[in-house]
């Protein structure tokens, strides 16, 4: 696994809400790489909650939306063999709640690839918490060019 979260290392200036370690008002969310798979370990705030003791769907959107970018950024990176990763934005991602996901515990996120071509990537992600699954994520990702107002944002 890698020792820093790929956001601390490829985009420490970052402040998007979900991952940015640079918002001071945000998630952040740490992703980790390990094997084939990226990973990463969130606690819940009081104030992410749609009702007590349960995650806000929004919030569970959110983590999985970024978690599973960064998955593709990773992937897309090391498929051209670039030192580092190409700016990606989500494309199209879906959600399923499978049961309400407890807040008075850390989350955990997987996400994989399961598809690619040279500039983007479908990218299948689970949040599971207690040791149960709790939502899944299915999403295309695309490394942007310039021009494309996210192009900069690493």
């Amino acid at each position: 696994m890698t020792a820093q979260a790929l956001q601390d290392i490829y985009a420490p200036a970052s402040t998007c809400f979900g991952c940015g370690p640079a918002n001071p008002q945000g998630l952040h969310i740490k992703s980790f790489v390990s094997g084939d798979e990226v990973v990463a370990e969130w606690m819940p705030q009081p104030h992410h909650e749609a009702f007590p003791g349960a995650l806000n769907g929004g919030i569970i959107g959110t983590l999985l939306d970024c978690h599973c970018n960064w998955t593709a950024a990773w992937h897309l990176m090391r498929q051209a063999h670039a030192d580092h990763p190409p700016c990606t934005v989500t494309a199209d991602y879906s959600i399923a709640l499978k049961r309400p996901t407890p807040s008075q515990a850390p989350v955990q996120l997987r996400a994989r690839v399961v598809q690619s071509s040279e500039d983007r990537a479908v990218v299948e992600g689970e949040l599971h918490a207690g040791g149960k699954l709790c939502a899944t994520c299915r999403g295309t990702f695309v490394a942007v060019k310039p021009g494309h107002p996210a192009y900069h944002r690493w």
